[in-house]
């Protein structure tokens, strides 16, 4: 269903109101009536209204006109959504006699593409005046010519069309002369005079005479020609043609020189009143007709070029004359004939150059306009594009093109694509032509960074410096530009209850990974973490990796002697009886080293002894041990001091002293022991503990010393409430302690202590915990430990009892 709509406006062009119509189709096509001369800047039509369009499509589509040709007439307003005047439009110029005159163009849309036809007519305007060839016509008429005799005169041209063209012819009154006027196949006009009297040179020789041509326009204008007659004596035949109208036809690309046609007239006088030439009439002044005829054989050769895409046809009207002007007339029709000389011309009328890889088969990438100016088959075309493309060619509307995607593509396979466009007509020979585009395939985030490594692994020293640089990763992203630039994070993780960020970082334009802090091979020997490579795309797309950094362990640690315990109060002394043999083993030292591999590996070497002769220190198990056997000449008191030395690089040791007593009994031991010296250690805070200690101790003793009083005060008071009070006293003994020795299969040692005073009931007896017999704690006095209490007053002494 087709339904139109019109929309008059009046505009005021030279002082003068035209109407013009506007029509627009819904079916996509519109159509724009105008007159000619029209100034710049003036309005033609509402684009937007008429296509039911909101002008904001028009902006964010990035409406555009397609005009064929150089002249652009009109143009777009875009943010009114009118057409407007250009440049000046001349419809001659434009059209010549053709009507309707009209251009078409089209306006495309983009995203998504849409495409309208529209069609601007050009209305005529009166703004030419018809004009004659020449200022004067001359005719030659013998005084003999019979009444009724026509003479043709040359036409008046008007470049108008319609009522605005040559509309009528009216001649001057006079005796001898009436106008006749007559009209062509093509709707133009010629005017003949026809002798209505007979002329007598005698009676007068020259006749003038004016002839005016006017057109219909409004306002009407004319123009006008003095026609001179000449009498001439009597010449009683005039020429006559063989043919009243000759047809030729030529094509296109004939040679100049060419014979068109050959006409021919006679004269039914003799003699010289017999000869006829011929020549061509009523050709506008600035007419350039390609065609010359020859004024004695009357051969009509081509002289010119001729095209048919401009000139399909060429009507010339044809005179023969005898010597005294006596004429005959005659018209000749050329047809031109159309040969395949234009290759088609292709025009990208939309096409950005550009296409996202993202986009789906169907895609337009561009509109393509093919124009052929030849006709029929020689102007059908056809456009097709090099095999093997993703690409295709769908025809759309009157001589355009769409080229649409017809695979999914990918920049990363294939970033350019050189397309050449043929177009083809269906000429004999075909003609064509070819046109070559790039498009670029535009890239979308659509690949994740890959690293160069699924795991990636470091070593590095323990005891490092903060901040070195531990290793480099790498990720690569075939993408381009922001979605190709990649950076790189740790990911939250803990170790041994930290966040991994405390330990390590990375930095996120170049991957490579520092240590923040000293490691130490002894708390962790290996960290994994995890490190993440993302895109600068959006959405940004990420890939992950594990990074494992292993500490290599340094000898850092001296080795630690778990036996024998070394006190500060006391010496410890394995005991060795005098019965030994060779190989008897004293003791073990048992020494650790944190650290691992060789810098772990312990040896045990004997640096002093009392006696070299006597032990002797396994080198790998630190297993003292008797290498003779032991005699009474050995002395009790045996001080061994062993070195236990790793096996690191630059090695580190420990030092531990090993009392070893030499006899069967532990009084001997205990009274060998007694002058034994101690080896004490002093640190740098003694000072600050004597000061700390004798603190504590004054504050202790006030405090006591304030209790006490207050407890004397105290039980002073309740005897006093108790002496004067009538309750009866009952008096208490304290008991007596006894200890019951028992008998048992293994040897003990019991201690006591007796405490004498003057006063019985504060008599006092203690029980001492039993002593190993093999290992013997002496204190630096002699006296056993731990120390007993000496508060109480009176004589204490100590005893110690071996029971067997």
């Amino acid at each position: 269903m087709d339904i139109r709509k019109s929309k008059c406006t009046s505009l005021d062009w030279r002082v003068s109101i035209l109407l013009f119509c506007v029509v627009a189709a819904v079916s996509g096509q519109i159509r724009y009536s105008i007159p000619e001369e029209m100034r710049k800047g003036l309005f033609v039509g509402d684009l937007a209204k008429d296509l039911g369009l909101d002008v904001k499509r028009l902006v964010s589509g990035r409406a555009r006109l397609v005009i064929d040709g150089d002249n652009h007439y009109v143009a777009l307003n875009q943010n009114k959504g009118h057409i407007v005047v250009d440049e000046r439009i001349d419809r001659e110029k434009l059209c010549a006699k053709k009507t309707p005159c009209s251009f078409s163009l089209e306006i495309v849309l983009e995203d998504p593409l849409e495409l309208f036809s529209i069609t601007i007519e050009i209305q005529d305007v009166n703004d030419h005046a018809p004009a004659f060839p020449k200022k004067e016509i001359n005719l030659e008429i013998s005084e003999s010519t019979p009444t009724g005799t026509v003479f043709l005169l040359d036409s008046a041209a008007d470049p108008d069309v319609g009522i605005n063209s040559l509309q009528s012819y009216s001649l001057k009154a006079n005796d001898h002369f009436v106008l006749k006027q007559h009209t062509r196949t093509d709707g133009s006009k010629y005017a003949e005079i026809m002798l209505q009297s007979g002329l007598d040179r005698e009676k007068q020789g020259e006749h003038t005479l004016i002839l005016t041509a006017v057109d219909g326009g409004e306002p009407q204008r004319s123009g006008t020609v003095r026609i001179h007659v000449s009498v001439l004596d009597a010449n009683d035949n005039a020429p006559v043609f063989t043919q009243s109208v000759y047809k030729a036809s030529v094509l296109e690309n004939v040679s100049r020189g060419t014979v068109v046609a050959t006409v021919s007239a006679t004269d039914a006088d003799q003699g010289y009143n017999g000869n006829v030439t011929y020549s061509f009439t009523h050709l506008e002044e600035d007419s350039s007709c390609p065609f010359r005829i020859n004024s004695h054989t009357g051969e009509v050769k081509l002289t010119g070029d001729i095209d048919y895409e401009v000139t399909a046809n060429y009507e010339i009207n044809l005179q023969a004359k005898d010597p005294w002007g006596v004429v005959g007339a005659s018209k000749l029709i050329i047809e031109v004939g159309d040969v395949n000389d234009n290759s088609p011309i292709i025009t990208m009328a939309s096409y950005s150059g550009k296409i996202s890889e993202d986009s789906t088969p169907g895609t337009v990438v561009a509109l393509i306009s093919v124009q052929d100016k030849d006709s029929g088959k020689n102007g059908q075309v056809h456009l097709n594009i090099d095999e093997n493309l993703p690409f295709k060619v769908k025809s759309s509307l009157r001589n355009y093109y769409t080229l649409v995607t017809e695979q999914n593509l990918d920049r990363e396979q294939r970033s350019r694509y050189n397309i050449t466009l043929t177009a083809t007509d269906e000429g004999l020979p075909a003609l064509s032509s070819r046109k070559m585009v790039v498009l670029d395939v535009t890239d979308i985030n659509d690949n994740a960074p890959a690293f160069s490594q699924s795991v990636y692994s470091a070593q590095v020293v323990e005891n490092n410096a903060p901040g070195i640089p531990l290793l480099q990763i790498h990720a690569t992203d075939p993408d381009q530009g922001q979605n190709a630039r990649i950076s790189y994070f740790l990911i939250d993780g803990e170790v041994s209850g930290n966040p991994v960020s405390t330990y390590f970082s990375i930095n996120t334009e170049s991957g490579v990974i520092q240590s923040l802090r000293s490691l130490d091979y002894e708390q962790v020997k290996e960290y994994k973490i995890r490190i993440k490579a993302q895109d600068g795309g959006s959405p940004p797309l990420s890939t992950n990796t594990s990074v494992i950094v292993r500490v290599e362990d340094q000898n850092d640690n001296p080795p630690q002697v778990l036996y024998p315990v070394q006190t500060g109060g006391s010496v410890v002394a394995e005991m060795v009886p005098r019965s030994a043999d060779v190989g008897y083993l004293v003791t073990k030292v048992v020494a650790v080293d944190v650290d691992s591999g060789q810098n772990a590996w312990l040896s045990y070497k004997l640096q002093k002894a009392t006696d070299r002769a006597l032990f002797e220190v396994g080198l790998q198990n630190g297993e003292i041990r008797t290498i003779r056997q032991v005699t009474d000449k050995d002395a009790v008191k045996q001080r061994l001091t062993v070195i236990v030395e790793d096996n690191g690089q630059p090695s580190r040791s420990a030092t531990v002293i090993v009392n070893v007593a030499v006899a069967d009994s532990f009084p001997e031991v205990l009274s060998e022991f007694t002058d034994f010296p101690h080896d004490k250690e002093y640190n740098d805070n003694l000072t600050f503990y004597l000061v700390l200690a004798l603190a504590v101790v004054s504050f202790l003793f006030i405090t006591c010393l304030v209790v006490i009083i207050s407890v004397k005060i105290y039980r002073w008071r309740q005897s006093r409430v108790l002496y004067h009070s009538s309750l009866p006293v009952i008096p208490y003994y304290p008991p007596r302690y006894s200890d019951t020795l028992g008998t048992g299969t293994l040897p003990h040692v019991y201690n006591y202590e007796v405490c004498r005073t003057t006063d019985s009931r504060k008599s006092d007896m203690k029980y001492i915990q039993p002593m190993s017999q093999s290992l013997v704690s002496v204190d630096g006095d002699g006296t056993d430990t731990p120390q007993l209490d000496k508060q109480l007053s009176g004589t204490c002494s100590q005893m110690s009892t071996l029971v067997d």
